[in-house]
């Protein structure tokens, strides 16, 4: 029996001054934590709660954003009590305009979320609506750079960091505030690392492909799903090599524990899951050089003969050809991202 995991609601605040495009990116993005990976790669999932997103406003109705296309909101903020997180996205705003007043009934519902225990987030320029809220004064924030003169003209007891792409602050990190509009992402993922485990934060950066592209889609992808089938003698062998990946010869014992000729068992293999034998072991091999570049600290020529490889040169030479990077620029690109 699965054991239930815990889903925590999420408000995506939805003012008449908000845009549209984080709040629908984070809608997608932690909707899809804790169910997409196994979607994609048929891995198990391992994430620790899912998150249930909805757009909420003031009355439930659809908000007419700045941008032109109106906000299909799912919630009224009746509807939603005891929200877990609350975010507020980007705003649209004037440099010489003045935001103190506006928002009275969703700042007092952000307010009251706040004082429950929800974790408050907001994005860009939305960090107007926090510090309008009374949920920065004396605390670090972060905000679109172009924000900062407002702060400093009408919310001067905000300690604003604009230099900040992310912002935790105020007694357990209950308010996060990120930067520019784009930083939904960095926002995202750090909500998914927090509540749902670094490992899931790092399969959503995968599937969303969020973080440095310059080296392509290959740092991102991860291990194809083999096909389903009903070979019982090709199924033994799966069984066998998803322990024992590492041995010495692992088509030959592959083959042996199919109780096939290696030949026959080679060409029911890759009929049967899409794969070459050799192509199956190497990319075996590989996420799981991948996992142990990502969670520890070993040496790349450890981690070459872990896996399998007594040549490290070779090793890293086959890791660059299949992931597009080399062992160290990987580690690098997905241990150190999440950090805020």
């Amino acid at each position: 029996m699965h054991e239930k995991k815990p889903i925590l609601s999420v408000g995506l605040l939805t003012l008449p001054e908000s845009y549209p495009g984080a709040l629908y990116s984070l809608h997608e993005l932690l909707g899809m934590a804790g169910r997409g990976w196994a979607h994609v790669t048929g891995e198990p999932e391992a994430a620790s709660c899912r998150f249930s997103p909805r757009l909420v406003s003031r009355d439930g109705l659809a908000v007419a954003s700045p941008a032109g296309p109106s906000i299909a909101v799912e919630a009224a903020l009746e509807d939603m009590a005891q929200p877990d997180i609350v975010i507020v996205a980007d705003l649209a705003f004037r440099l010489d305009g003045d935001t103190r007043g506006l928002w009275t009934e969703e700042a007092a519902w952000a307010r009251r979320a706040y004082a429950a225990g929800a974790v408050v987030c907001s994005i860009c320029s939305g960090s107007l609506f926090l510090a309008e809220a009374g949920l920065l004064n004396g605390i670090e924030a972060t905000t679109h750079w172009s924000a900062a003169p407002v702060f400093r003209d009408h919310y001067p007891q905000v300690r604003l960091r604009p230099e900040r792409i992310l912002c935790p602050a105020g007694p357990e990190h209950r308010i996060v505030s990120a930067g520019g509009a784009s930083t939904w992402a960095e926002l995202g993922l750090y909500l998914i690392a927090r509540f749902s485990g670094s490992l899931e934060a790092r399969r959503m950066s995968k599937i969303f492909l969020l973080g440095d592209k310059s080296d392509g889609q290959l740092p991102f992808a991860a291990m194809a799903r083999p096909r389903q089938h009903e070979d019982g003698a090709v199924a033994a062998a799966q069984l066998w090599i998803a322990d024992n990946y590492s041995a010495p010869n692992p088509v030959g014992r592959m083959a042996e524990a199919a109780g096939l000729p290696e030949r026959t068992f080679s060409r029911r293999f890759r009929k049967a899951t899409g794969y070459g034998p050799v192509e199956y072991v190497q990319a075996m091999r590989i996420e799981e050089a991948k996992q142990m570049l990502e969670t520890t600290a070993e040496p790349t020529d450890s981690i070459a003969l872990a896996i399998g490889y007594a040549d490290p040169v070779f090793f890293r030479r086959i890791f660059k050809r299949t992931v597009g990077v080399t062992p160290a620029r990987y580690r690098q690109r997905f241990s150190a991202f999440l950090r805020a």
